[in-house]
């Protein structure tokens, strides 16, 4: 059974909005719109970009941007350690070989 979404408030660069959202992600959905305002006041703070649509674009971009080049990040660690598990995985089991031949 799905949790029924409640309505919350959020206030990004002086506006507010109501979202629907289950009560499990709340937490969530708060701290995503506090990030989202501190990105929109950073640009808007730079002074070079006006208008709160140009403002959310370019912080939709800089969030997206940071997102991806993580993800990538992530995906490059998760591959080295891959490697290095397998490497470790054939010492392992050339040492089990070895062991095997001394016994016999």
């Amino acid at each position: 059974m799905s949790e029924q979404s409640t309505a919350v408030q959020v206030k990004i660069l002086d506006k507010e909005y109501q979202v629907n959202c289950p009560p499990s992600d709340q937490e969530a959905l708060l701290k995503s719109a506090r990030y989202l305002d501190e990105n929109m006041r950073k640009i808007k703070g730079r002074g070079n970009i006006h208008g709160a649509e140009k403002i959310a674009v370019m912080a939709a971009l800089n969030i997206t941007h940071d997102m991806l080049r993580k993800n990538r990040l992530i995906n490059e660690t998760r591959q080295v350690t891959s490697d290095r598990l397998h490497d470790i995985e054939e010492k392992i089991d050339l040492a089990l070989a070895s062991s095997r031949q001394l016994e016999i």
